[in-house]
Formats: structure tokens, sequence, C-alpha cells
């Protein structure tokens, strides 16, 4: 921290003085700094609108989607019966019996105290023919297991323990279990390599006595049009029947004993909900655009009165924005107004949702209303998109216009800084460099006041 030193020969207070002079000559900085503290605020609302317009962009191309308003409520009348639906569902039903519940492939193989062979070589089939050739490290069952599990073959092998042999030698049994459930993950498993399996001198695991195929692997099967001259059945790999109805998935967990009764029917609330969602984050641009463009009132430092206006009080970017918004939820589709639907427009502009109204317009003319819904979401995309874009966004332009100004604000602010910097330097040396000529003029003074005091006097007696 320097120390000041007020003119000690002057009697000037040149802290002060200089302290004055600079308040003066800065007041161009201050004023700059002002203005980019106002246009920073002003950025950081643009900025926050930018990011509501993107969220919204991004929820207007879910609702222009056909599938936005199909909500549906699922039931089967067998618990072990689950629906799903997915876009494209539609409303429909129909009845089915499980009758069986899709399987993985496993076997075991006899108690044994290692596996044949030095060292051991398997054989894997598939039921396409596919054959695999495996040759483990050595003969314990553990290291023909990880052979097996290094294979990455969609095969699970693990050793078990199985006691002792008549001679105390430990004995282990290998499982062997598909990773996935089907028919196409059944396997057969030959001791042996594949030229063994071609001469037939290869021994089948399964066939070794103690040995077992626990589970045979399997297709899950459900019947349709049971009892009827339409009966058929359809299988899948998994206990999931994907699209058994257009955009509805069905799983099943066991076999039923009678028909289980599947319905897809139109959850209208869901969907006034869904489009409540979509409504409210409009309502959320437009209460934003609102409070940032409208003026308060308030007092200055003084307490004097002023009007405080809002970042986007004079914008006409931001004006045509929010009335681009407006005439994109109130315009009409195919010709007709989308008030009946529950969605409008009050006189003051702010977005109005009767829930209850367009629920029941949904009930009773669901294309109507799924169509309007969707040119109304597609108007919003559009002018988000126009707006927001990342890239040539009317609304990213601006902002990015403003942070140009800002950054040269930045750097006059910068050079201002250094001249007065330079300028203070410049009077503290000026008010130094009097003081001391004073001094000097001081010295200069005292000298000639102290010669000439030393002078000889003379008077009338010296005569």
């Amino acid at each position: 921290m320097g120390i000041s030193l007020d003119g000690l020969v002057s009697g000037l207070n040149t802290t002060e003085l200089i302290a004055k002079l600079m308040a003066a000559e800065a007041a161009p900085r201050a004023l700059l700094v002002q203005s980019k503290a106002k246009a920073s605020s002003v950025v950081t609302d643009l900025l926050s609108l930018n990011a509501r317009l993107a969220s919204l962009m991004e929820l207007a191309q879910g609702a222009a989607k056909p599938e936005a308003l199909s909500k549906f409520t699922t039931s089967a009348t067998d618990p072990s019966v689950s629906v799903a639906t997915r876009p494209g569902a539609s409303a429909g039903g129909i009845d089915l019996t499980v009758t069986r519940v899709a399987s993985a492939h496993v076997m075991v193989s006899a108690a044994m105290p290692s596996l044949p062979g030095v060292p051991p070589v398997l054989t894997i089939v598939r039921p396409d023919g596919t054959r695999t050739q495996l040759v483990a490290s050595s003969s314990s069952i553990e290291d023909v297991a990880r052979a097996v599990n290094n294979a990455e073959l969609g095969i699970r092998a693990t050793r078990i323990q199985a006691g002792t042999d008549a001679g105390g030698a430990a004995l282990s049994r290998l499982q062997l279990a598909s990773t996935e459930t089907g028919a196409a993950a059944s396997f057969r498993v030959f001791i042996g390599s594949e030229a063994d399996v071609d001469a037939g001198t290869a021994t089948e695991l399964t066939d070794q006595p103690g040995a077992a195929l626990l589970r045979q692997g399997a297709d899950a099967q459900v019947t349709l049009f049971a009892g009827t001259a339409a009966e058929q059945q359809l299988t899948s790999a998994s206990n999931t029947f994907t699209d058994l109805l257009p955009g509805v998935d069905v799983t099943i967990s066991k076999v039923t004993s009678a028909p289980v009764t599947i319905d897809i029917a139109p959850n209208t609330k869901e969907s006034a909900t869904a489009a409540q969602a979509f409504l409210d984050k409009i309502k959320d641009v437009l209460a934003f655009i609102d409070a940032k463009s409208a003026s308060t009132k308030s007092t200055d430092a003084s307490g004097n009165p002023i009007t405080v206006v809002g970042s986007f009080t004079s914008d006409s970017n931001i004006r045509t924005l929010r009335q681009a918004l407006v005439s994109a939820i109130q315009g009409p589709v195919a010709g007709n107004s989308i008030a009946p639907f529950g969605i409008s427009v009050s006189k003051d502009g702010e977005l109005e949702f009767d829930a209850e109204k367009f629920q029941k317009a949904l009930e009773t003319n669901p294309a109507a209303v799924r169509s309007a819904f969707a040119t109304v979401a597609t108007r919003i995309e559009e002018v988000t998109d126009r707006y927001a874009d990342r890239f040539d966004g009317l609304l990213t332009k601006q902002i990015q216009g403003r942070q140009t100004t800002i950054a040269d604000m930045d750097k006059q602010i910068e050079s201002w800084t250094r001249r007065l910097e330079q300028r203070e330097a410049t009077l503290k040396r000026t008010y130094s460099a009097l003081e001391v000529a004073l001094s000097s003029m001081n010295k200069q003074s005292d000298y000639l006041a102290s010669q000439l005091a030393n002078l000889p006097t003379w008077s009338n007696s010296n005569k």
C-alpha cells in the first residue's frame, strides 16, 4: 500500500485534488462500464430465452409426431401376461392362450475327475449345423469351463462339485447353459474334434452315464383364435412377442389353461396431460418474454422516482418472436379454429388450455384433434428453429452481435484504464515536481533573507 504525502510545501491536499481530477477524466470509462453491465444483463436474458426456445423446439419435434397423443390403457385378464405399447400402437384387443414359455438350453455332464483327452477337445454344434471346436488348456473341468466361457459363444459354463469317487478322488460336473432363450440358442456338445464328429467317433456329452439334458432350449408359443378355423400358433425366441398387434408388445411368464384377453383402449386423460405439458412449455416462454418486456417503477440513489425498462422492452426481434409463437397457436388448421379443442389465446395474448374440453374433443373426433395438435406443434417447431438454431437462428445471431459489442466495450474499458493510469501517474509527477520547485524557491528565499539580514546597517551617526 503506497504512502500519500500531500503538499508539505504548498499546503495543497494533492491526494484529494488528483482524485477529483481523475474522477472527472474517468467519466467516459464509467459510462462504458455501466453500458457493458446493462448489455451483459440483456445478453444473459437472451441466452435464457434461447435455452427455453431450444427446449421447446425439442418438445415440439416430439409433439408433431403422430403418436404424440396416442396414449393407451392396457390390460390382460391374467397377471402373467403384460402388455406395453410403442409408437404406432392403436386401440384393439385379442385373445391368446400361452402354450409354451421360452426356455434356455441347459445340460450337465456326468460326474468325473477330469475330461478325457490331453488336452481335451470339445465340439459344439448349433441347430443350423454351425460347429465350434474348443481346446482347453488342461483336462480339469475348471479349465474346460474357462475355455467355453472365453469363446463367447453365448454359452455359460460352470464347474459343479460332485463329491468323490470310490478312491477318494474329487469329482466335478460341467454345466452348460445358453445365455439366451429359444430353440436357436440350443446346442449339442461332443467330446472330440470336428473330424471325430464327422467320423462318428466323438461322444456326445449328454450320452455319458449320469449326464443329462436338464432343459431343452425352446421358443415361447401362443395360440390365437383357439378352437376356430383360424387357429394359429405364434412363436418367439424370448417371452416377449413384439408387434403382436401394431405397436403392441406382449410378454408372457407362464403357460395358461384358458385364453387371456388383451385390451388396448385409448387413454384420453393421459393424452390431455401430454398436450398440457407441451402447451405449458409454450406458456413459460411467453411469460418469460412478457416479464422481460415489462417496465417497472423504482427510485434512484437519491430517492427520485424512475422507470426501469425490461431487457426486451424495445426489442423488435423479440416482439416479432412472440407474435410468431401466438400465430402458430391460434392460426386456423384446415380452415378451422382449434378453439373447440380447448386451445386458444386470450385477448391479452395469453395461451389458455381447457384440458377437459380437449379430452372430450379427443374422444369424439380423435383424428381431427391429433391432426390439429400436430399442425400446431409443427408450426412451433418451425418458429423455434428459425430463432434458436445454433448456427443461423435470428436470436442466436442477435446474441452473437451483442457479445461482439460487449467484447469491444471490454477493449475500450481496458484502453481507458491504461490511459487513466498514465494520466494519474503524470499528475502525481507534476504535483511532486511542483512541491520540489516550491521547496527550492523557499530555500532561495530563506537564503536571500539571511543575506539581507547580514548586510551592514547605516544610520545618521555614521556620517
